[in-house]
């Protein structure tokens, strides 16, 4: 009676118990990782309650989560939160009865014999995601009661009355427990001891079964598999509910560019991704304005502005600023007056400071990244930076790693916040809602320095922007970017010929006259601008190659009725390709991003690539999708039959595996049907 659900837990790394608590902590400050329907939670007030007729709280921590407060602030704010806790603790204990340890069965009671009085409390505020049609749904109170001596946490739901007075709302109670079985035998069980009269709202508390199912398991997986994360909680620096509420505002106010988006990019990533960067800007910068006592909403100029849709809205939600990109984009023309966009080279240097403005901002500013602390630090002592890194660029070029214990990706952010650091900026790390890899963004708002010491903190960034520099392995071409070759002078050649024409007046004022901006028009290095008679050439090289290796595979082919052989050939690695194919056509291949590999993978129809290795593709392999491929891609999928013809009923000497009936593609020119489908162009305007 009572038991939503238990699961088995083998521990063979002695991370149990701590490993339990680590995993509550989950659940109660990152709920939206079990549940999609939340958005997460605030803790409100935390820390320890009594047993005892006292019941006051002691020992706050973290009193008003996220509230953005600094110093003595802080501190009032906890003490008020000790007290509000207290408070809130005598009448939630008021309506339990004393019996049974204060929680009805089956639930683990708290406290008895042996054991200290003393408990831990967690009020925590549950955010519910926007939802599509209709009103927002409204926060839930949950007070969380830890109790390490018996291993349980309980969960009371809170509803407030007329009076502004708290109730248990005791039908949705429940408690997660640990229980040691023997040696390396744990349980985690989930137990409700009203689980007739559960009410299932479907967002704060869904159906007894998922906490059973969907909840318990993760609890059991995360109890036994803490691993310590690179990066920091998501909007660790910001309040969750004042970002969930502006997000939600922000994203139904925009949400018409997604149809109107005249970019080849995908609408849906970009309008969402500057749609949540503009949310967490607009929080973080109400508190900063709290902090510093400032009434005028802050300027901006966006280094690398792109699309400009960020610029955008933060124009339209009121701050001042501008959006600077060396490529003008279609969609600027879409924006109006309002919105103030450049087209224009940045070069890192005396002729590009912004003293006038209050924050920086860099959002996947490849290779400006890097030199965005320094350009404010050497704008004013007042301005500030946002760098939201996504491509590695050093300040002369491509980024090179130096650390093989770390992922590229956390070494990189550490060398840029190293760059704020030395540019004497306190540097903070948070990691953002978007739909990306690349989450994680660093923030410079105060100085490490007094302002007299600016011109000191000025010779330290010359100095380590200095011996960043990699003369010695170091080219400048300007077609490719930069190459990392040995050079037995050691010299780089740098000429203020290779600077942009509006940029050679100013040669003198360029911090670094090798800086690779980038080119005004976009080059295309897929694969996919190559002449056709040269890919399919490669094409047909490499597919000889693999069906004459031997041994030769043979896979059995049934036609109606009909047993025949149709040989797949061997698979061989890219670096076995790779040493068949002429130095001429290698060479064609290295200009392009991704070589060989590219090229073979673009050709889909022909090759499989697969952890290195080359495969003829077998189409009586490839599964139907159509379940999990969403509507638009199912009709671009049934727009396209039939529209290319076969290579394997051209070229391989078994014919196609399929039937014509079959094959996506024609066999033969009778079978062509002419595509309804308007290819984009694939470069930007």
């Amino acid at each position: 009676m009572g038991l939503v659900g238990t699961a088995a837990v083998r521990d063979g790394g002695a991370a149990l118990p701590h490993g339990f608590w680590a995993a509550v902590r989950v659940w109660l400050e990152k709920p939206q990782v079990a549940n999609r329907r939340l958005c997460g939670a605030a803790i409100e007030a935390e820390g320890t309650v009594s047993l005892g007729e006292g019941g006051e709280a002691s020992r706050p921590f973290a009193a008003v989560w996220g509230g953005g407060s600094g110093g003595g602030q802080e501190g009032r704010a906890a003490s008020a939160g000790a007290v509000e806790l207290g408070r809130l603790w005598r009448e939630v204990r008021g309506q339990l009865s004393a019996g049974h340890g204060y929680l009805p069965p089956p639930l683990t009671p708290w406290g008895g014999p042996g054991r200290r009085s003393e408990l831990r409390a967690v009020l925590r505020t549950l955010l519910p995601r926007g939802r599509s049609v209709g009103p927002p749904a409204p926060p839930t109170k949950e007070l969380a009661v830890e109790d390490v001596d018996t291993g349980t946490v309980t969960f009371l739901p809170l509803e407030e009355n007329s009076e502004g007075k708290y109730q248990i709302k005791k039908c949705n109670i429940y408690q997660i427990q640990l229980t040691h079985i023997k040696d390396e035998e744990w349980s985690v069980s989930i137990v409700a001891p009203f689980p007739e009269d559960w009410f299932s709202d479907g967002i704060a508390y869904p159906k007894l079964a998922w906490l059973g199912n969907e909840l318990l398991s993760r609890l059991a997986k995360w109890s036994v598999e803490q691993k310590p994360s690179e990066f920091k909680s998501t909007l660790s620096l910001i309040s969750v509910a004042k970002y969930s509420k502006v997000y939600q505002g922000l994203k139904e106010k925009y949400r018409e560019m997604v149809k109107v988006w005249p970019e080849v990019t995908d609408p849906e990533k970009f309008v969402y991704e500057d749609v949540a960067i503009a949310a967490y800007l607009l929080i973080l910068w109400e508190e900063e304005r709290k902090e510093k006592g400032l009434t005028k909403k802050q300027s901006f100029v966006d280094l690398g502005c792109g699309n400009g849709l960020l610029v955008h809205i933060l124009n339209n939600e009121g701050h001042s600023g501008r959006g600077i990109d060396v490529r003008r984009r279609k969609i600027w023309d879409m924006y109006g007056q309002e919105t103030h966009l450049e087209e224009s080279t940045i070069m890192p240097g005396d002729s590009h400071l912004f003293p006038d403005t209050d924050w920086l901002i860099g959002n996947h500013s490849d290779e400006l990244t890097p030199w965005i602390p320094v350009i404010a630090a050497r704008s004013s002592y007042s301005c500030c930076y946002f760098v939201l890194p996504c491509c590695f660029f050093d300040f002369h070029g491509k980024y090179s790693r130096r650390q093989s214990k770390k992922t590229q990706y956390r070494e990189y952010l550490d060398f840029v916040a190293q760059v704020g650091f030395v540019c004497g900026f306190h540097v903070e790390e948070d990691c953002l809602r978007i739909p990306s890899t690349k989450r994680v963004c660093l923030i410079g708002k105060n100085r490490t320095y007094p302002s007299t010491e600016r011109a000191l903190i000025d010779k330290k960034i010359t100095q380590y922007i200095n011996n960043r520099q990699t003369c010695a392995v170091v080219t400048c071409d300007r077609r490719v970017g930069f190459n990392h070759k040995d050079h037995s002078d050691g010299v780089c050649k740098e000429a203020d010929s290779e600077l942009p024409e509006n940029e050679t007046d100013a040669a003198g004022t360029i911090w670094m006259p090798g800086f690779q901006p980038r080119e005004k028009v976009e080059q295309i290095r897929n694969c996919a601008s190559l002449p056709r008679d040269f890919v399919d050439d490669v094409v047909l090289n490499v597919a000889n190659l693999l069906l004459n290796a031997t041994p030769q595979k043979s896979c059995s082919n049934i036609h109606g009725g009909n047993m025949n052989t149709w040989n797949q050939g061997e698979s061989l690695s890219l670096k076995e390709v790779a040493e068949h194919l002429n130095k001429e056509t290698l060479k064609r291949l290295k200009s392009e991003y991704g070589g060989l590999q590219t090229l073979l993978k673009n050709n889909h129809q022909v090759f499989e690539v697969l952890n290195g290795r080359v495969h003829i593709r077998d189409w009586r392999k490839e599964k139907p999708s159509t379940k999990t491929k969403p509507e638009v891609k199912r009709r671009l999928s049934a727009e396209a039959f039939k529209t290319r013809l076969c290579w394997f009923f051209i070229h391989h000497p078994d014919g196609c595996s399929l039937p014509s009936e079959s094959c996506p593609y024609a066999h033969g020119t009778e079978e062509l049907r002419q595509s309804q489908i308007i290819k984009k162009k694939k470069y930007i305007q």
